[in-house]
């Protein structure tokens, strides 16, 4: 499962629904885009330290960038972004999705759910539900 950020935002505001899910997950992915926002939101460098901890505590894999991934993310915000309003930072973290094979955990599904090749499941703060 890859973990879109707002589902790791609200695991630390204290979410059980958000705990519940990634525990339920044995194989936990994050793109090297989500570690990135969560890094810029630390309040400093301390909160940075307390990122990095919890993505290796929780042993969360960090999925590199790639050339596929970077043109598949530039055709997804050709074809989609003027219907879906689809940002590049969701580009970049669906199409790693999408060239890894594995489901996208996402609280945002509004942009995503255009993109066809995506294994969609949405997550909300009170239960996780399965579009498929």
């Amino acid at each position: 499962m890859l973990f879109d950020t707002d589902v790791l935002i609200w695991l630390e505001k204290g979410s059980r629904a958000a705990a519940e899910a990634v525990n339920r997950e044995d194989e936990r992915r994050v793109s090297i885009l989500t570690c990135m926002e969560l890094l810029q939101g630390a309040l400093d460098k301390q909160h940075q330290g307390a990122v990095h901890s919890f993505l290796k505590e929780m042993d969360f894999i960090v999925l590199p960038l790639s050339a596929n991934i970077g043109t598949r993310a530039l055709i997804y915000l050709e074809e989609y972004s003027p219907t879906s309003g689809l940002r590049a930072a969701d580009a970049i973290i669906a199409a790693t999705a999408v060239e890894n094979g594995i489901p996208l955990l996402t609280g945002d599904a509004k942009h995503f759910r255009a993109i066809k090749e995506l294994q969609l499941k949405i997550f909300k703060p009170g239960k996780l539900q399965n579009t498929s």
